[in-house]
């Protein structure tokens, strides 16, 4: 029901232009805080933050004026992001642990509620695994071997394993098109970076 109910206001704020704009407000909002404020101290952050970046990019190329207006304004955007997302992924993860825990207790009746929307989305997961099984194999043997494994371990790598190999793909993604960059643009990213990191 709640679901239902926040699926229009979700729809509206997955638009690029509404978060855009929700960004903006919150810079507005947090600077225009007054000496002293909550407000006030979380802009002088964002604003050293930006500037630091600013900075950063003023030594890897040549920054005047109207880059460095525009570089201000997208960094304090992407940082006003950034914490959204992060403020997102707590709430997100306390609201979960809290229906875990009211479900687990039965608190207000929820939990055949609970039960029942997370066995939907289950299924639904599992149906395009079942659309591959070869009718060769018995169904138990290929859920355990790739769904659910007897020892009740899940079947995919440790958290710690999946960070690192997510940050050396990204990193390997990155460098690839810094080299293209350099090869075939006028855009020497190499050179920018060997100067940026003094290496």
């Amino acid at each position: 029901m709640i679901k239902l109910l926040l699926a229009p206001i979700r729809r509206i704020l997955n638009f690029p232009l509404v978060q855009l704009a929700l960004a903006v407000i919150v810079i507005m909002f947090l600077e225009a805080g007054e000496r002293g404020s909550l407000r006030y101290d979380l802009f002088a952050v964002l604003d050293w933050v930006t500037e630091v970046s600013v900075r950063l990019c003023a030594q890897v190329f040549e920054v005047r004026s109207f880059t460095r207006s525009w570089l201000t304004t997208a960094f304090m955007i992407a940082y006003i992001y950034v914490a959204g997302l992060v403020i997102l992924l707590l709430v997100k993860a306390v609201v979960r642990a809290a229906i875990d825990k009211a479900a687990r207790r039965n608190l207000f009746g929820i939990r055949s509620a609970v039960a029942r929307g997370r066995g939907i989305a289950a299924y639904e997961a599992w149906l395009p695994l079942e659309q591959i099984r070869p009718a060769h194999i018995a169904q138990p043997e290929w859920e355990e071997r790739y769904a659910w494994p007897a020892d009740g371990r899940p079947p995919y790598p440790p958290l710690m394993q999946r960070i690192v190999l997510s940050i050396v793909g990204f990193a390997s993604g990155l460098l690839v098109i810094a080299v293209l960059l350099q090869l075939f643009t006028p855009f020497p990213v190499l050179t920018w970076l060997r100067g940026l990191f003094g290496f």
